[in-house]
């Protein structure tokens, strides 16, 4: 497939599986502790943008509830519907990602869980430098990646109507993207899934 094929079918998979992934009323869950680690480290009312956010649960709603200005970016219509529906006092855009163009040192904090993975690997390390220019000194980066690298499709995703396509590279590989776009990292963390699972970064961007 080519890139933008891969990109169709991840908009698709989510369109038709935006309920059976997550219903609106799903709690925190597995997020919990990192969003309330991230709360701790903002200042009032950050700036914060949520990349690959969804339906808006439970990133977006729980830094809205705490006070924070959010704007979240997703590739699926039906995920940017329902999130402007949740969390109405965040800002929601319908957009790739990796073809985001926002102003340089504009967000306090970029959080980018389980959506790095559903983009083209070539696309991936520029996504990574232009995330660090969007922070503001000091800013940080949340983000689960690859653990071991894969690239592939699952038919009937979820066991629902649709397939979903992945792509991502080894801990070691996303370590190196992360430092080489400026960024410090302050903590690693595998967190499993079935008989895998991912790696969660902590990163910061310099605060001077």
């Amino acid at each position: 497939m080519g890139g933008n094929d891969e990109r169709d079918l991840v908009r698709r998979g989510y369109d038709a599986l935006s309920y059976h992934y997550r219903p609106d009323d799903a709690d925190d869950g597995q997020y919990a502790p990192w969003l309330a680690d991230l709360h701790q480290r903002l200042p009032a009312s950050a700036a914060v943008l949520d990349l690959g956010c969804g339906c808006g649960v439970p990133v977006a709603r729980f830094l809205a509830h705490a006070g924070h200005q959010v704007t979240g970016v997703d590739i699926s219509d039906v995920q940017v519907e329902r999130a402007r529906r949740l969390v109405p006092t965040a800002t929601f855009l319908r957009a790739d990602a990796t073809r985001l163009d926002l102003a340089p040192e504009s967000f306090d904090a970029v959080v980018c869980l389980y959506a790095l993975i559903h983009m083209p690997l070539p696309d991936q390390p520029g996504l990574v430098e232009r995330i660090a220019t969007w922070l503001r000194p000091g800013g940080w980066l949340l983000t689960t990646v690859g653990h071991t690298a894969w690239t592939g499709t699952e038919n009937a995703w979820l066991d629902g109507p649709a397939a979903m396509w992945w792509s991502h590279a080894d801990a070691p590989t996303y370590r190196s993207w992360l430092r080489r776009a400026g960024l410090t990292i302050t903590a690693e963390e595998f967190v499993p899934e079935g008989a895998s699972g991912h790696t969660l970064f902590w990163a910061r961007r310099p605060a001077s």
